[in-house]
């Protein structure tokens, strides 16, 4: 694989600890473009798993929620300028190295803050120059499974969402939510930091069972979500 990722001083991939199905998973998207979970580049982040909701919509959405606060923090301690993270249910897309040095090379040249090299939007991005698209801070972006941040961006997201902890779910200006939605939230209300897209897409949420919504019956049968597995895992292949 090209260098194009060594943009991000780190690579953060949140995993719960439990979660090794998908840690094993991870290390396979890993080596298909040439790089490891071991890599120096690349730190693995133990997702959080509170008691309670305390306010979110779900456990889960609480734990992934504090889990992408959990590496903002780590990352303003190490002082680091640009990173990218990766949720652990993510698949590269085929010919990413091909897909991601146009990318680098505009990242490069830019002045942005955030980045999405995956995601879901409510419209067609507009056409790429270079291999990404410029989004306005009021349109939506659904999904954190491939985020990069950039430069004052990290500590003033870290300042952000640390606020929306202290306020009551559904207050005016943002309580407890899921974390794409506090991101959309922080970027509508940052139009200063610049919103790049990836297009096309770099990377993809694999068909995996959820850590964040409650599960349905049949991932809740063991015998049912062994199968779940194997199938889940073809379709991602």
């Amino acid at each position: 694989m090209s260098d194009s990722l060594d943009l991000f001083e780190k690579i953060y991939v949140i995993n719960l600890a439990a979660r090794t199905d998908r840690r094993r998973e991870m290390q396979e998207q890993f080596g298909r473009i040439g790089m490891s979970l071991d890599d120096r580049r690349v730190e693995l982040f133990e997702a959080i798993r509170p008691d309670d909701a305390d306010g979110f919509p779900s456990v889960g959405s609480r734990g992934c929620f504090l889990s992408h606060l959990g590496v903002l923090k780590r990352a303003l301690a190490s002082r680091l300028e640009s990173i990218l993270i990766l949720e652990d249910d993510l698949n590269f897309a085929d010919d990413f190295a091909a897909k991601m040095a146009p990318v680098a090379q505009r990242l490069g040249r830019l002045d942005w803050s955030v980045f999405y090299g995956g995601y879901r939007l409510d419209r067609e991005p507009d056409p790429p120059i270079s291999g990404c698209s410029e989004l306005p801070g009021d349109d939506g972006v659904g999904t954190t499974h491939f985020i990069g941040l950039h430069g004052a961006a990290i500590a003033s997201l870290a300042t952000y969402l640390e606020a929306q902890l202290g306020r009551p779910p559904g207050h005016p200006d943002g309580g407890p939510m899921h974390v794409d939605g506090a991101y959309c939230w922080f970027r509508r209300t940052h139009p200063e930091f610049r919103t790049l897209l990836a297009v096309p897409q770099l990377g993809f949420q694999r068909p995996s069972r959820t850590d964040v919504h409650e599960l349905r019956w049949y991932d809740r049968s063991v015998g049912v979500r062994s199968i779940l597995s194997v199938v889940r895992r073809l379709k991602s292949g």
